[in-house]
């Protein structure tokens, strides 16, 4: 399935933009912004922009799948990018449920969002933000660990994305047949904290704690604890490993 591609130089929300128009939309449309002034990240977490240091887009694609089945879309959209980074060799790995780390650092994020489509199944809409090259000062203004990839940010944009476009077309095409068990192995290959301790926390407050073993066949996260192995959804929970808390 083909894809219309939009290139603004600067929207409040690529997301949101999409999000706005499913109802008019026919086909899959990629809208990517050089600045955006109201970028999202899961919770509703504000996500910083930095003209002409990030590639920024959102992908709206329509699935046969209802919205119920879409759990795990996020993880299958976060091994899609992984494997694009890795053959353009920059090793990176994946922290659950919607990051991409680089040296332990947050590299990218993926917001997943959905809509009821009126000719049946669902239009989702994938928002990515994949830090390419960030002033030296980002970091300490921000008040978190995040990784950048200059190198990247020489690569000529538009092949970067058409390699990042057709990925992604494979996989919601790919999940839309298999759902995420087509994705569950690759993603706990690249899984950032594998056997590591970590906590699960909402809002600051410690849900859970023990050693994360991977992620199921539904994409829920699995972790080891003194109780016995148990699932955790994405929700709106973060996780840490212990070591960095």
């Amino acid at each position: 399935m083909l894809a219309d591609v939009e290139v603004v130089a600067e929207t409040g929300s690529t997301n949101a933009d999409l999000l706005s128009r499913l109802g008019e939309l026919t086909k899959p449309l990629l809208r990517v912004a050089l600045h955006q002034t109201a970028g999202r990240g899961r919770a509703g977490r504000s996500w910083q922009s930095v003209p002409g240091g990030m590639l920024m887009f959102s992908l709206a694609w329509p699935l046969s799948r209802e919205t119920h089945a879409l759990m795990g879309l996020p993880l299958a959209v976060g091994v899609a990018i992984a494997d694009v980074l890795h053959a353009l060799d920059l090793p990176v790995q994946l922290k659950w449920p919607n990051d991409i780390l680089r040296d332990g650092k947050k590299l990218a994020g993926i917001l997943i969002e959905s809509a009821a489509n009126k000719n049946g199944g669902t239009w989702i809409v994938a928002g990515v933000g994949l830090n390419l090259q960030l002033p030296e000062t980002f970091e300490a203004n921000l008040g978190r660990a995040v990784a950048d990839a200059p190198w990247l940010a020489r690569m000529d944009r538009n092949t970067l994305l058409a390699h990042l476009l057709n990925a992604l077309a494979k996989a919601f095409e790919q999940f839309d047949q298999h759902g995420f068990s087509a994705f569950q192995a690759r993603w706990n290959a690249l899984h950032a904290y594998a056997n590591q301790e970590v906590q699960i926390i909402d809002h600051g407050q410690i849900l859970q704690r023990g050693f994360a073993v991977g992620v199921d066949v539904s994409g829920r996260l699995l972790l080891q604890t003194a109780a016995g192995q148990i699932p955790v959804l994405a929700g709106d929970v973060s996780l840490r490993p212990v070591d960095a808390l």
